[in-house]
């Protein structure tokens, strides 16, 4: 029993149990060879793990290497693997059910919707054949204040959220026990969407400086006429103040200022799109997905540079309001089948559901030279001392007959932190590489700046951060053939910028490494 006591010592030092409720029965788990045995009180099982509360603290122990025996013990062939999902209304109304369903399909297996009462629903998979069921899996939509109050309650397992995890919402987890959140472990992006305003079809104002946009919002521009519009008050339309991307606008647009208190509140983004379709004076803030009677109003930079968010510039986040769509799993070990799903949500049939739920999926997809002519004449309106002829030369000719990838890294605050759509760009990149996409082909990891600071500064900044990120891809690709695909990495610096550097965000999103196939 010695080594027992051991490994059961290191065990509990590893494993924590959370979240499943002590079913008060008491087993015994024995080694196949019989050699070594653990008993007490069962916690919890998954499907492929006990978890059982013993006088070396909880344990958890592989149900392949054990025998369970006592009258705790589970039914293995009755097993139900159980979690629930709980957050924001703009993934649990339609996205995640209609996730849920290609997955069950995909198992070959048939799924009944249970109202559960309060607007949640269950969602049971079964076996076609016989009526067993395999997985329920629960799904409240209410906020995502609200699915990160029920995962600290224990009354969820993920998260769903349109915006990532405050301050207090990070040390309320810490402190229940559930890990890190801001570990990009513990965080998945499901698809992708943006902050758009929109306004009414027949509004004269076709485009909307950020600041300006940002001073109606908060109430210091309150007529058109300042933006030579209609000599008419302006009409704000937001979303719920707890709308998760409502939060996350206020955020990153407003850097935390309160909007105008006369605002109208919409309970959903669609609300919002028909309310402000029919408002000549109104100008609305709202989702890129919910976009229908209402029209998107261009944003113009300061030195004149235009930003649409369009499906290929959220993928690319050359579009700066992009709001990713989280889930957010907690440190402890979710039933197999939860695992499975997540694992099937970065796969390019679950995406293209993403895609035809309204959203911006993560494929992949290429964009050669010739279709960025905007920030190629951009590049030369502003060459000059800094950013040479010749060096926008050498550009086109290192890129010219390589295509950019909707793949793109950016950074938090001009650090070298990615940010969490990069995240997940580099965990996509890295599945593509162990998948033999790009096998016989040429990566280019291509850095680019903000135009703070001297020329040859900035194109060694530019070159640290790509080789940064080509590591942070290899580190990640454990099982690809590294030979079988060339890395490179290409420095410019300043050289092509996406938006104007006089604005915080414009900088942040000139901070960038493009991905280039060849």
């Amino acid at each position: 029993m010695t080594g027992l006591c051991c490994r059961a010592a290191v065990l509990a030092a590893l494993f924590h149990v959370f979240g499943w409720p002590a079913l008060a029965q008491d087993v015994t788990l024995t080694s196949r060879d019989g050699a070594v045995a653990v008993s007490g009180m069962l916690l919890g099982f998954d499907g492929e793990f006990y978890r059982v509360d013993t006088i070396y603290g909880p344990l958890m122990l592989d149900g392949q290497g054990v025998i369970c025996t006592g009258p705790g013990c589970p039914d293995m062939e009755a097993y139900v693997a159980r979690f629930t999902l709980s957050g924001s209304p703009a993934l649990g109304a339609v996205l995640m059910p209609a996730l849920i369903e290609a997955f069950a399909a995909r198992r070959g297996l048939r799924v009944v919707r249970v109202e559960t009462g309060e607007g949640g629903i269950a969602m049971r998979l079964a076996d076609p054949e016989d009526g067993r069921i395999v997985a329920e899996i629960g799904l409240r939509t209410g906020s995502t204040d609200e699915g990160f109050a029920d995962l600290v309650a224990r009354e969820a397992d993920i998260v769903m959220a349109a915006r990532e995890p405050r301050p207090e919402e990070l040390r309320r987890a810490q402190e229940a026990g559930l890990g890190d959140l801001s570990d990009p472990a513990r965080r998945h992006v499901v698809g992708l969407d943006a902050i758009v305003p929109v306004v009414a079809p027949g509004l004269p104002v076709q485009a909307l400086e950020i600041a300006d946009m940002m001073a109606i919002l908060t109430g210091s521009i309150a007529d058109w006429s300042a933006l030579d519009g209609p000599d008419a008050a302006v009409s704000v339309h937001l979303l719920d103040r707890r709308d998760g991307l409502q939060q996350a606008a206020v955020a990153r647009l407003l850097n935390g200022k309160a909007p105008v208190a006369s605002a109208r509140r919409y309970p959903d983004a669609h609300s919002l799109d028909v309310a402000v379709a029919r408002d000549p004076l109104g100008l609305g803030l709202t989702r890129y997905s919910a976009r229908d009677a209402a029209r998107q109003l261009p944003l113009v930079g300061g030195c004149g540079t235009r930003l649409m968010a369009t499906h290929e510039s959220i993928k690319t986040e050359d579009y700066p309001f992009v709001a990713p769509l989280f889930l957010y799993t907690p440190a402890w070990r979710l039933p197999l089948f939860a695992r499975e799903f997540l694992d099937y949500l970065q796969s390019p049939g679950a995406q293209l559901v993403v895609r035809r739920a309204g959203f911006v999926d993560q494929l992949q997809e290429r964009i050669p030279l010739y279709r960025q002519g905007d920030r190629l004449a951009q590049a030369i309106v502003n060459a000059g001392t800094e950013v040479s002829l010749a060096e926008l030369q050498r550009l086109v000719r290192v890129l010219g007959g390589a295509e950019r990838l909707t793949t793109t890294i950016r950074f938090r605050n001009g650090a070298t932190e990615m940010d969490a759509q990069s995240y997940a760009n580099v965990a996509a990149l890295a599945r593509a590489l162990e998948a033999g996409t790009y096998s016989g082909r040429s990566l280019l990891f291509v850095g680019f700046t903000d135009g703070a600071g001297s020329a040859a500064a900035n194109r060694r900044i530019a070159r640290d951060r790509a080789r940064a990120v080509r590591d942070a891809v290899l580190a990640m690709a454990t099982a690809a053939d590294v030979a079988a695909t060339q890395l490179r990495i290409e420095s410019f610096g300043e050289a092509l910028p996406v938006a104007c550097d006089q604005s915080d965000w414009g900088g942040l999103i000139n901070r960038r490494v493009e991905i280039w196939l060849r």
